[in-house]
């Protein structure tokens, strides 16, 4: 692989973007981890947030780096990575976070970060620069994953009515409210787990492409330390308008339902993270809140806002895409 010729303030510039990246990620997809403990009325939101960035910093002590390695390695050609590359694919990710973020709109902030690589790589070299085993595999997961998330959703609320069905609903209503400090404490470890990874990865590609680092070294300490208290910062400052459309407007949830869709989104991020795919976080617990909902009856989903959010969804990659090529061409101009 080609050494870059690039100035120490340029990498410096660069790793900055990316944990501003990784800092809008928690901060966006904090509605993930806490929307439905702060719906169901079990947490207050200050005290959510807090419990959900100190379990996405904690993350660091659970997971090996294989998602990482997918978005470092899996999705572009390594060989075409300079600093414009990615400039133009922090840009169109950040940018399309910002745009979700505005109109409360929970879209996947993983698969902004895909596409701006995608738009980037392709505005350079064309589509031979994709790595299409690795692009398979996520886009893929675009659909597995909330496809997941609504199977093991809907299945944890069915086998929760069937074990409690001779139950008080004020007993069922008093022990998950219990229960739920735990699902969203496992849902925000495997949040941190997966998405921090991402930023690690971009940064690994850029220090390998810049000579800092040899192909075959370990990504260093002080990078996988800085992801984890960047998307830990952002998620204590939380996304309060995603908040809102995660847990009110797609169905209304009791404790009982906000522990079987968090725990189902678990048990789909904890799968991902083993298998090192970048999944959307944001997808999994949709899909998850989704299940739940549906489990109970079908009326109880309000599919307008779902279908609303997965349109947000099919553009993600896309618009991403395309302001990463245009933000490529102007980081031609000025770094």
């Amino acid at each position: 692989m080609h050494t870059l010729q690039i100035s120490i303030y340029v990498l410096v510039l660069l790793i900055g973007l990316a944990l501003i990246f990784d800092f809008m990620n928690g901060f966006h997809d904090a509605a993930n981890a806490i929307a439905t403990v702060v719906s169901t009325g079990v947490l207050k939101p200050q005290t959510a947030v807090a419990m959900a960035a100190f379990f996405n910093v904690v993350a660091i002590f659970f997971f090996h780096l294989k998602v990482a390695s997918t978005v470092g390695t899996g999705t572009i050609d390594a060989s075409i990575v300079d600093q414009y590359v990615i400039f133009g694919a922090l840009v169109g990710a950040i940018f399309w976070n910002l745009v979700t973020w505005y109109f409360g709109i929970p879209s996947s902030s993983s698969h902004a970060l895909i596409g701006g690589l995608v738009g980037a790589a392709v505005a350079k070299s064309g589509t031979s620069a994709l790595v299409s085993e690795g692009l398979i595999k996520t886009v893929t997961f675009i659909v597995i994953s909330p496809l997941l998330g609504f199977v093991l959703g809907s299945l944890m609320m069915l086998i929760v009515s069937w074990l409690f069905v001779r139950s008080t609903p004020m007993k069922v209503d008093k022990w998950f409210r219990r229960l739920q400090l735990i699902s969203a404490s496992m849902y925000s470890l495997g949040h941190g787990g997966n998405d921090a990874q991402k930023t690690m990865g971009i940064i690994w590609m850029l220090l390998i492409a810049s000579g800092y680092l040899a192909k075959g070294d370990s990504l260093p300490w002080w990078v996988i330390t800085a992801c984890y208290a960047a998307i830990g910062m952002g998620t204590l400052f939380g996304g309060w308008r995603i908040v809102k459309t995660m847990g009110q407007k797609i169905t209304k949830l009791k404790p009982v339902g906000g522990f079987c869709a968090e725990t189902g989104g678990a048990i789909t991020l904890f799968i991902a993270n083993a298998m090192g795919v970048p999944v959307s976080t944001t997808h999994t617990i949709t899909g998850a809140i989704v299940g739940v909902g549906s489990a109970q009856k079908m009326s109880a989903v309000r599919w307008g806002v779902a279908s609303n959010i997965v349109w947000a969804w099919l553009l993600t990659i896309p618009a991403s895409a395309f302001v990463a090529a245009v933000a490529w061409w102007i980081g031609k101009q000025i770094l």
